[in-house]
């Protein structure tokens, strides 16, 4: 398997996009325009054609433009190690979701998953940092689902699993032997998304570190922990420790779904002690190693979308950035940015092989130059 290049793309009724059709470079591919036009919605389109959803909407209902109760995407990619194929996905008002490739169904959407790797550097990372750990768990499955589809299976199994003793509890009802099938059944996947989370982190931690000295110079240090109910013992175990407290709450109160990753700077915690521009620093090293990560699973840099990426970055750390891109083996790239003509300066150093698109209200038209 070789990296997949975007090639063209067609986006109908997706957010505020109406009907655009554009191809691309299969270098760097730059959009400019102001805040609110769209720029961010293509990239999410790209997104979704890799994800199957949306990297910002929970719900897929708002990703339907106004008035409208269906979307679809469609990109043509060169694939590499053959000829190219053509990936499909239509939603409608339903929630009905159809994901094609070259027009022939998958049986499970899943199935797609890792097919196109992709990584997304964005302004709603921040959300990494200082929100809850769902997020954080978000990003490490949207991350391992790509490269492990055991992973994903276990994921997925497990949280049926969940849900199914969750409504149980709910209703009240107090069944000690259905409440030990359901744990050991949630046991071997909780195992298996446990090990592979503890892996991941701990593969992560180097490479961000390395990327965060590169990005602010060497100023500050950054760890990140793993912190999960598994590490105490089984899940049956702590289940059956749980029981009682379970029932009285009406939902299951231990197992990986309260797993969190936990992000230092200097030994505390970034949220509470690093400034915005720390914050954004680390952000981008952290996406920046799960690309790293990825193009050493896959054999092949995935693509890359950065997304207002330059914002509450300081020149210094803008400079390192792009010596990051510059210095290594990069595939297919989509910047977005307010500023055109900071970003073409930026980008005509890089390469010549470039696109340039200017943004305006949900269309895009391509420039000869920014």
């Amino acid at each position: 398997m070789r990296m997949p290049i975007l090639r063209k793309i067609a986006v109908q009724d997706f957010r505020n996009i109406v009907f655009q059709e554009l191809s691309f470079s299969p270098n760097i591919n730059c959009v400019s325009g102001n805040n609110g036009v769209g720029k961010t919605n293509l990239m999410d389109a790209i997104w979704y054609l890799s994800m199957t959803k949306s990297a910002f909407a929970s719900s897929d209902r708002y990703n339907f433009r106004h008035g409208k109760d269906s979307f679809a995407i469609s990109g043509t990619y060169d694939m590499g190690d053959g000829p190219a194929a053509r990936f499909s996905v239509q939603v409608d008002g339903k929630g009905e979701k159809k994901v094609r490739r070259d027009d022939k169904a998958y049986s499970r959407v899943s199935d797609h998953i890792g097919v196109l790797p992709i990584v997304m550097v964005s302004p709603s990372d921040t959300s990494l940092v200082s929100e809850s750990g769902d997020d954080r768990r978000r990003f490490v499955n949207s991350v391992l689902s790509q490269m492990d589809r055991e992973y994903l299976s276990a994921a997925q199994q497990y949280n049926r699993l969940l849900a199914q003793r969750n409504r149980m509890l709910k209703d009240g009802i107090r069944d000690e032997g259905l409440l030990s099938v359901f744990d050991e059944r949630m046991e071997g996947h909780a195992e298996a998304v446990f090990k592979a989370r503890d892996k991941f982190a701990e593969d992560l931690m180097p490479i961000v570190s390395d990327f965060y000295a590169t990005l602010s110079g060497g100023r500050e240090s950054v760890t990140i922990g793993y912190q999960s109910d598994l590490r105490k013992g089984s899940l049956t175990e702590q289940l059956k420790a749980s029981r009682e407290k379970d029932l009285a709450l009406g939902y299951t109160t231990a197992g990986v779904q309260r797993d969190d990753f936990i992000f230092k700077m200097d030994g505390y915690p970034i949220r509470r002690c690093g400034s915005q521009g720390q914050q954004k620093s680390f952000l981008v090293s952290l996406k920046f190693a799960q690309y790293e990560i990825m193009r050493r699973r896959y054999g092949f840099p995935p693509t890359m979308l950065l997304d207002d990426v330059f914002d509450k970055l300081d020149m210094s750390r803008i400079s390192n950035l792009l010596g990051m891109v510059a210095g290594n083996d990069f595939g297919q790239i989509f910047i977005t940015d307010s500023d055109k003509v900071r970003m073409a300066g930026i980008v005509d150093n890089l390469t010549s092989d470039r696109a340039y698109f200017v943004a305006d209200g949900g269309e895009f038209k391509e420039v000869m130059d920014a």
